[in-house]
């Protein structure tokens, strides 16, 4: 099936426009993480309980931390999630979590007589399993990705695997910066999302790869930029549809999931729409600029 008749762009004459585009998300995302003092982790990994309140209208936020705080039961953070009539409060001692809440179910009722209130999540992780969690996915994203560089590299040549690297690296990066901005956690679920990411982007940029590969032994006489600018032009047609269909997918996902689904979709959404964009504009652009910086055209 083609949903895209046969194509002439020029993707890699404009690949500085694509430049400009993956910097600045880049860059509004490293601020982000800057001035957060790095990615919003959730209970998986720093440990504590984690309580998240819908309300009918939208509390004043200093008050209601006032209030919490006169519990001394180890208040870390009140702050808005999402819409404003939504709260995520954090506890820090985890060992208190089953009086934690009834002691919030009492203060919101004492608080609020008059308001439908709705604990939507409650969730406690012992500090050393959150340590733990946080180090265990780290070291399978570090090992996900040192695997995909071998395998490129036995499949084709190492200046694709450098250009497969760059798209993930590109795409999580990317997803990182979005979350931070918006002010999401970053949980269990949404680093299964960014392995997930990993996987998908992989794929798409291996399909490009391969159409290259099988024009550069037809096509002897054309340059590399040619012969990429077509292949990727012949792979549109598939890599629209593939990303279409897994964007209906997840974004039904989005709508229709609970609150950690939810999530999990929204950097599924960023990934699908992200990992199809640098197949084309990071991977190909990242394997030219190998080869010409060490001569290993053809």
């Amino acid at each position: 099936m083609k949903l895209i008749k046969k194509t002439n762009f020029d993707f890699l004459g404009s690949q500085k426009f694509g430049f400009v585009i993956s910097s600045s998300f880049i860059l509004a995302g490293i601020i982000s993480l800057v001035l957060r003092g790095g990615p919003i982790l959730g209970i998986d990994f720093t440990g504590g309980t984690l309580a998240q309140i819908q309300m009918e209208s939208s509390p004043n936020i200093t008050e209601l931390r006032s209030s919490l705080d006169e519990l001394n039961i180890g208040i870390s953070e009140v702050q808005t999630f999402g819409s404003s009539n939504e709260i995520i409060i954090r506890i820090k001692d985890s060992y208190k979590s089953k009086d934690i809440l009834s002691i919030l179910e009492d203060v919101f009722s004492q608080k609020f007589p008059n308001e439908k209130i709705e604990f939507r999540r409650f969730e406690t992780v012992g500090p050393k399993i959150g340590s733990e969690l946080q180090g265990k996915a780290l070291m399978s994203i570090i090992f996900a990705i040192i695997g995909i560089l071998v395998y490129i590299s036995i499949r084709f040549e190492l200046s694709f695997a450098v250009g497969a690297i760059s798209a993930l690296v590109h795409d999580v990066l990317i997803t990182l910066g979005i979350f931070s901005i918006l002010g999401y956690e970053i949980s269990l679920p949404i680093i299964a999302a960014f392995l997930t990411i990993v996987g998908y982007s992989l794929n798409d940029t291996i399909v490009v790869f391969d159409r290259i590969r099988e024009n550069m032994k037809k096509i002897k006489s054309e340059k590399n930029i040619k012969i990429f600018n077509q292949s990727i032009n012949e792979s549109l047609s598939r890599t629209v549809i593939t990303s279409l269909t897994t964007f209906i997918v997840v974004f039904i996902l989005y709508l229709s999931g609970g609150e950690v689904i939810k999530y999990f979709a929204f950097a599924m959404i960023i990934g699908v729409i992200v990992g199809t964009y640098s197949s084309i504009y990071i991977a190909s652009p990242a394997v030219l600029l190998w080869q010409k910086k060490f001569n290993t055209q053809n």
